[in-house]
């Protein structure tokens, strides 16, 4: 195994699907020649050339609807949108076309393709530049959403992504895009599309997190240990569709639940987990369940850590859903 950050094991499954399979292509803006605003597709266009890295002009509904033809035409197009913040221009492409090519058609156009793009805080980017539009998409039939927090996960997932015949929005935690270090396999392996995982197993209080924020729930599971509170962290990996079967399992043990995303609160992720919860597990469940989330304000520049659901909003969600 390898050592490597989440850009460098990004940018591996890239090189390693585009040489497996020749109809990967890469298209978006600065993705060829410059690799990408945080270098995350550097070298392909070297590579590769200009026919297969195409570096295309500041349009995301013409990315994204130039992305839609190759698809229909044969070609497996990965797309780039720079910020998840700049993905709103190509809205309707996504959710009017792309996600109901398959359904229109009666199965004959299956339309596959990746929209990779860096998503949340953590960067001081402000409010144009860090937010998680994630529960937008998961809302819209017909789309597949993936979030990685580690690189031998980001690697599996986008390599499983790309093989597969739906249309998935990527979207990688810029946060931790070069934190996060890790072992990843080195050649070809996939992690399976509607998996969570266990990352830290326990017995009184389940923690669900994912992307960037399954940190700061590790950090806050560990901070809790010393009040003697054990939890289990569970990484939601894939948003949508959502691996509901691992958390109920893990609810039903430890009858407690602490649900986290960076996203704004009201109808994000965390209420429908919540939701599912009580309709699957709820005479399981010995206290509330409680959400620790963004707030539903445009993202602040100067009160990143404050908006931002860190550790240190998250411990006494624990201690008080563990005392309860």
């Amino acid at each position: 195994m390898a050592q490597m950050n989440m850009v460098q094991a990004i940018n591996d499954a890239l090189r390693l699907e585009m040489k497996r399979d020749d109809r990967v292509v890469l298209l978006g803006e600065d993705v060829g020649k410059v690799g990408g605003v945080f270098r995350v597709t550097a070298g392909l266009y070297d590579e590769f050339g200009e026919d297969r890295v195409i570096d295309t002009p500041l349009s995301e509904g013409g990315i994204i609807g130039a992305a839609i033809g190759m698809s229909i035409y044969g070609l497996r197009p990965v797309p780039e949108i720079q910020f998840s913040d700049f993905i709103f221009p190509a809205y309707d492409q996504i959710v009017s076309e792309l996600a109901k090519y398959r359904y229109r058609s009666g199965g004959e156009y299956p339309c596959p393709m990746v929209i990779r793009t860096p998503v949340g805080g953590g960067i001081r980017g402000g409010h144009y530049h860090s937010q998680s539009p994630e529960a937008q998409f998961i809302h819209v039939a017909g789309l597949k959403v993936v979030c990685p927090a580690t690189p031998a996960d980001a690697k599996g997932l986008l390599l499983s992504s790309i093989r597969d015949n739906d249309p998935i929005l990527f979207f990688e935690p810029k946060r931790v895009y070069r934190a996060a270090k890790g072992e990843v396999p080195e050649g070809d392996y996939t992690v399976p599309i509607g998996q969570a995982k266990i990352v830290r197993p326990g017995e009184q209080v389940t923690v669900v997190a994912y992307g960037a924020m399954l940190y700061e729930a590790l950090d806050a599971a560990n901070k809790a240990a010393g009040q003697g509170i054990d939890c289990e962290v569970i990484d939601l990996r894939t948003l949508w569709p959502l691996d509901i079967d691992t958390v109920i399992g893990s609810v039903k043990k430890t009858g407690r639940v602490v649900v986290v995303h960076e996203a704004p609160r009201s109808c994000g992720l965390a209420s429908e987990i919540v939701t599912l919860i009580n309709e699957k597990a709820f005479l399981h469940l010995e206290a509330p369940p409680k959400r620790v989330t963004g707030f539903d304000t445009p993202f602040p520049y100067t009160l990143e850590n404050e908006y931002l659901p860190l550790s240190h909003r998250i411990v006494p969600a624990i201690v008080e859903t563990a005392r309860y």
